[in-house]
């Protein structure tokens, strides 16, 4: 399925085409909660996130980021490292 956004001839951007099933997004978005609140890191990423968007998309961003990481994490089996996602 696409999900091209396409604004004055310019693609705007590509949508979240892959982001799994309900259970899996819930979980990103409650991790991207306490991420947001309790790592300086990740705190500064939302914010450069929501100067330029909404609140929830600055959210979202955090969400997918970790999904993300996570997966990489449990395929490559190497630990995690904030500043290598956030920084």
């Amino acid at each position: 399925m696409q999900s091209t956004k396409i604004s004055h001839g310019k693609r705007k951007g590509q949508g979240n085409v892959k982001n799994g099933t309900p259970y899996l997004a819930w979980a990103s978005m409650e991790a991207a909660q306490f991420a947001v609140r309790f790592r300086p890191t990740v705190q500064r990423f939302s914010q450069r996130k929501q100067a330029k968007s909404h609140l929830m998309v600055a959210r979202k961003a955090v969400a997918h980021t970790l999904a993300r990481t996570c997966s990489y994490r449990m395929r490559d089996l190497v630990p995690f490292h904030v500043h290598k996602a956030f920084g």
